[in-house]
């Protein structure tokens, strides 16, 4: 058993053994709580998003254990699985990376490469802590997204020109969408502040010209909490 586990040969053979279940099960949970440290390092995440990832590849685990070699079986889980995308909000793209790393390892044990699952987890949690730490693909600590509703009979080009001018670097607008029935427009901005602070004045006097509508503006690839 030993010698085995050692090597990337699947342990996982026409019947499951309590041993073999178990060594899987361990090491699925094990990898998981790993996987959960890794995401939480300088990234803020819920509690049960937390728990989710820790105990994920236990379940993909389990999952592939039972429908291994029965394709009627892996045909129900997929479509199964398919429903949950239905049923969950839309997360950030790290937080599905994430979770594909989760359920590879679930996938990779399930099968008994648990070998290979620890080398795989070693190495794309060490990759993603690298990145981090170089903050690769970081975008600038004054970059923004301004979104602004208006409403719809008011004249939306070139109205905060001069508010731009004198508070950002750079703004550009990159949507216009309509709302509330097509009675407000929502226009979307990429801005470059003068400083790192967003200025109170900034936002007052925007709401002066927008009738004091929605205004929010947020750091660049951060998910709008409902």
């Amino acid at each position: 058993m030993l010698s085995t586990l050692l090597s990337f040969s699947s342990i996982i053979g026409s019947q499951i053994t309590l041993s073999t279940f178990l060594i899987c099960t361990a090491v699925s949970l094990v990898l998981g709580i790993l996987t959960a440290l890794v995401y939480r390092h300088k990234s803020h995440c819920s509690q049960s998003f937390a728990v989710t990832l820790a105990v994920l590849p236990a379940i993909v685990q389990v999952v592939i254990m039972l429908v291994n070699g029965n394709i009627g079986a892996g045909v129900a889980v997929a479509g199964a699985f398919s429903l949950v995308r239905f049923r969950s909000a839309a997360g950030t793209a790290k937080e599905i990376g994430t979770i594909f790393l989760a359920m590879a390892i679930g996938l990779a044990t399930g099968m008994g490469y648990v070998t290979l699952a620890v080398l795989f987890f070693a190495i794309v949690a060490l990759f993603m802590l690298v990145l981090t730490l170089l903050k690769f693909g970081e975008s600038g600590e004054n970059e923004r997204v301004l979104k602004i509703t208006i409403p719809e009979n008011l004249d939306y080009e070139g109205i905060f020109d001069d508010l731009f001018t004198q508070y950002t670097k750079k703004a550009t607008l990159e949507k216009v969408k309509t709302t509330n029935m097509g009675t407000l427009y929502e226009l979307q901005y990429d801005i470059v502040l003068k400083g790192k602070e967003i200025p109170k004045a900034f936002i007052d006097e925007l709401r002066c010209r927008n009738g004091n509508l929605n205004i929010t503006c947020n750091r660049m690839g951060m998910k709008e909490t409902l």
